[in-house]
């Protein structure tokens, strides 16, 4: 099973004494590590449904349940593969009635919250509402709650914000909701709080190795303490040198804390890069060096010298992304070899924000080239998902108020605002949700005869959906009764008639019906739940319904296709390419502005602040991590002059580009030569073969 793992990969899968920390460098196999080491904790006695394995997205997980699977079959399937918020999940179900929490609790969104937050702060302003939603977020990811943020608030803003989480958190209470934040802070609170809670989960679990622990905040660390005990079995995978979310709570401190917390802990380096050719690794342990390291390493590659690192200068934005891609162009028709062949899905362009993809879309366009913006829009964003799963949250949660304002305007029953309004004043008057308010039986005190008729009309019609929905087993069954329920509510005729465009109404329909299939899968066993369940049993439509929160995307439907991939450096991290251009690497974008004061801030002699140091090391992180995505060819691009507002300035290249250390007579390029000499060869060739054609 262990075949083809290098010393320190086995060094890492064969520890299984006590705790363990592998410092993963970037491409060095560390999910194959995780996976070998699920096999060899298995081999040694451990029951596979006491083995946790914690990744941060579902795509991430999904990966690693297929290579479990491979590696070691049918025991894959009771090992739980899973996100941090996803075994929150598991823990608030069976757990969280000791706060007060029903099973069948919702899990707000970002918009939801947004609301919420808009109507507890008095404001209609959705920008000021999503400030203190960052903010309340990253208080709770600290571990503090409305009370503890008040004593704590270094300003009015502060204390007006706490006061406002007070409410919110009274809101939620109310709801029967939760937010994401909530899925890592109230197990804690029941992991920290309740022995009994404790002692019976970390019973459960047997070993937990998390992936990507450098990006862990303080909160699903002390999660992480809770569960492994004192006995501290756990293996945490990951790399101080990308380390890039810091701006939403991830902290290196973790690492810090580690040995201090668990004296025996075995420290692993995996130093052997199996992704980059050495002149690109090279230039990533360049850059990274000037960072203070909490466990020295060096990447070194056995895949030979390779390309040399390319810079490339433009005049501005628009010439930068023509540079770009006449450089996937002329790499493309370089090829001799034809089973070499480089496909467009072997390159990436990334960039320091969403902003700057625009000249590179406009470009690609032009060539006539296809590709796609990584981290666009979510299939679960899109207006019409969402009405949906507003009905299945109203199913699961009769109190989830949201939920059942959405759902009774998705579409319209000839219920107006007015009948919600006083409905909404009538259950606040009263503390019931707005559902338990319909069936009241002074409602009709508040609201006439033909609109309380209309209200009883859609709770019975909720009601009966969640029976239906219970009884509800396997793909075909499932399907048929969301189409049936479709069908009932009217809902492509609604589609259709909130759109001027039939092309778009029906373009949202198809999404509508692709969202149906993909549920009635998932009860049909075909794939795998959100919380990591053992997909192979079939479940009903209801116990479906209540992971739909935890999930991003619809990644297990997603096709490799063969397309350029523009993507944020931030977006790309576990990602790979063959051939990636670096683009926007100027002073101001990466490192990102780091001062109110100076645009170049950090660049003078004087020294900097802790705050800017810091923010400084954490971008030369994220560069680290751009170079390394690149395995066969990387080009690093920057523009003389940019866009500022409606003006140009004059712009200066990243100070990252002189960490590279690059050899100055190898890094200069220009790829429209290149493409021209290429052109002008094929010419050559083919008036050569046609002149050999003549008789």
């Amino acid at each position: 099973m262990s075949a083809g793992l290098n010393l320190a990969q086995l060094e890492a899968v064969n520890y299984v004494q006590g705790p363990c920390l592998v410092l993963a460098g970037a491409g060095s196999g560390k999910t194959r590590v995780i996976t070998h080491k699920i096999g060899r904790l298995i081999d040694v006695g451990l029951e596979p449904k006491r083995i946790a394995a914690i990744t941060f997205t579902n795509k991430a997980a999904a990966e690693m349940r297929e290579r479990a699977k491979d590696l070691i079959g049918k025991a894959a399937k009771d090992v739980t593969v899973c996100t941090f918020h996803a075994l929150g999940v598991r823990i608030m179900r069976e757990d969280g009635h000791v706060l007060g929490l029903k099973p069948q609790f919702s899990i707000m969104d970002a918009d939801d919250v947004t609301s919420i937050l808009k109507d507890c702060g008095g404001t209609t302003d959705a920008a000021t509402a999503r400030q203190w939603q960052w903010t309340i977020s990253l208080w709770k990811n600290m571990g503090l709650n409305a009370e503890q943020a008040a004593a704590q608030a270094p300003d009015d803003n502060a204390r007006v914000i706490a006061r406002i989480m007070g409410l919110y958190e009274e809101r939620l209470s109310a709801y029967q909701s939760v937010d994401f934040d909530d899925l890592i802070g109230m197990p804690l609170k029941l992991l920290a709080d309740y022995p009994e809670v404790r002692e019976r989960w970390q019973a459960k679990m047997g070993h937990v190795l998390v992936d990507e622990y450098q990006d862990t905040n303080a909160t699903q660390y002390e999660v992480l303490k809770h569960l492994v005990g004192e006995r501290g079995r756990f293996t945490a995978v990951g790399d101080d040198d990308q380390s890039i979310y810091g701006w939403r709570g991830a902290t290196l401190d973790n690492l810090k804390r580690l040995p201090q917390d668990f004296p025996n802990l075995k420290v692993i380096k995996l130093e052997q890069n199996y992704r980059s050719t050495s002149a690109i690794l090279r230039a990533a342990n360049n850059v990274i060096q000037p960072n203070p390291k909490l466990f020295p390493k060096t990447l070194f590659s056995e895949l030979g010298e390779g390309e040399p690192v390319r810079v490339v200068d433009a005049v501005n934005e628009e010439h930068e992304a023509d540079r770009a891609i006449a450089r996937i162009q002329s790499i493309r028709g370089g090829q001799v070899n034809p089973s070499k062949h480089r496909e467009f899905k072997d390159f990436a362009i990334l960039y320091r924000a969403n902003h700057m993809a625009r000249p590179f879309e406009q470009a690609l366009r032009r060539a006539n080239i296809p590709y796609k913006v990584s981290g666009g829009q979510s299939f679960f964003d899109k207006t019409e998902i969402k009405d949906l799963c507003a009905w299945f949250r109203l199913w699961i949660n009769n109190d989830d108020d949201p939920a059942f304002l959405r759902a009774i305007t998705s579409p319209k029953r000839g219920i107006g605002h007015q009948t919600l309004g006083q409905l909404g004043t009538f259950a606040t008057q009263y503390k019931l949700s707005l559902f338990e308010a319909l069936f009241a039986g002074s409602l009709p005190s508040a609201v006439n005869t033909r609109a309380v008729d209309g209200l009883h009309e859609f709770g019975r019609y909720i009601n009966d959906l969640e029976h239906r929905a219970r009884h509800t087993l396997g793909k075909e069954a499932a399907l048929a009764f969301l189409l049936e329920w479709l069908k009932e509510i009217g809902y492509e005729q609604h589609l259709y008639d909130g759109e001027d465009n039939e092309k778009v109404a029906s373009a949202r329909w198809t999404n509508v019906l692709e969202f149906c299939d993909w549920m009635a899968g998932r009860c049909g066993g075909e794939i795998e739940d959100a919380t990591g369940t053992d997909a192979s049993e079939s479940k009903s439509l209801l116990e479906v319904a209540q992971t739909i929160s935890l999930i991003s995307t619809l990644s297990e439907r997603e096709k490799d296709q063969n397309v350029v991939t523009l993507s944020t450096l931030h977006a790309s991290k576990g990602l790979e390419w063959p051939h990636v251009v670096l683009v926007g690497v100027n002073e101001g974008l990466l490192p990102f502005k780091l001062g109110d004061d100076d645009e170049h801030s950090g660049r003078s002699d004087g020294p900097m602040s802790e705050g800017i140091l810091q923010r400084l090391q954490e971008e030369r992180r994220l560069m680290y991590v751009g170079i390394t995505r690149a395995q066969r060819s990387l080009a690093v691009s920057w523009t003389k002059r940019r866009k500022k507002g409606r003006d140009m300035v004059a712009a200066l290249p990243s100070r990252f580009i002189a960490e590279m250390k690059l050899d100055e007579n190898t890094i200069k390029e220009d790829p429209r030569e290149k493409l021209r000499a290429l052109r002008a060869e094929f010419a050559k060739r083919a008036a050569d073969s046609a002149a050999e054609a003549k008789p």
